[in-house]
């Protein structure tokens, strides 16, 4: 008999209302992720967490580290549209913008790091971890083991996510899940 396994998915791309929302949490969906359309229309968050659940919501972060600027106080900027349009909208303000708005979830990209496979940006990780109250998912950078363990710790994430070293056979979930053992992080281990 094969063994029964539940995966919860999170969705973004392409939802712009709260009828995509809707739609795709119908589908099995168990969070959804918003980012370009909730920079350009901050109700979808809102109107998301009213009807569905902040729990639902995911806000997606797309940033890059610029000059600081009375605009940008924190010296990192939201980007949308994969990082290539600059926003002028502070990503310290904007997250907790968000957060206030009901978005249950924080998925927070350095466009800087992402696919460098040397290390996540943490100091973009640690500020926003450190002033705001839902969970903050690292993106961006992983390379090695000792990345998630430092964006978990020092950088004080909830979560990491991870692409590149998994998907070019670097390490295994396994390995990893070990590895952050070894380390004091609670993981679960199926042995």
């Amino acid at each position: 008999m094969a063994k029964e396994i539940f995966i919860p998915f999170s969705v973004g791309g392409g939802i712009r209302t709260t009828e995509d929302v809707r739609r795709i949490l119908l589908a099995g969906a168990e969070k959804v992720g918003v980012n370009t359309a909730a920079v350009k229309n901050p109700g979808i968050i809102s109107e998301g967490a009213k009807s569905f659940g902040s729990q639902c919501i995911v806000l997606g972060m797309d940033v890059k580290k610029v000059e600081k600027s009375e605009n940008i106080p924190s010296g990192y900027e939201i980007v949308i549209h994969g990082g290539r349009t600059y926003t002028g909208i502070d990503a310290l303000k904007w997250a907790m913008e968000a957060e206030s708005l009901g978005a249950g979830e924080i998925c927070l990209n350095s466009i800087d790091a992402d696919g460098t496979q040397n290390g996540y940006e943490m100091t973009l990780t640690a500020l926003i971890s450190g002033n705001v109250n839902i969970p903050v998912i690292a993106s961006g950078g992983a390379g090695t083991p000792e990345h998630i363990y430092q964006v978990l710790t020092k950088g004080e994430a909830d979560a990491a996510l991870i692409a590149s070293m998994v998907h070019y056979g670097h390490y295994t979930i396994g390995e990893i899940k070990d590895y952050l053992h070894r380390k004091g992080i609670k993981v679960r281990l199926e042995r």
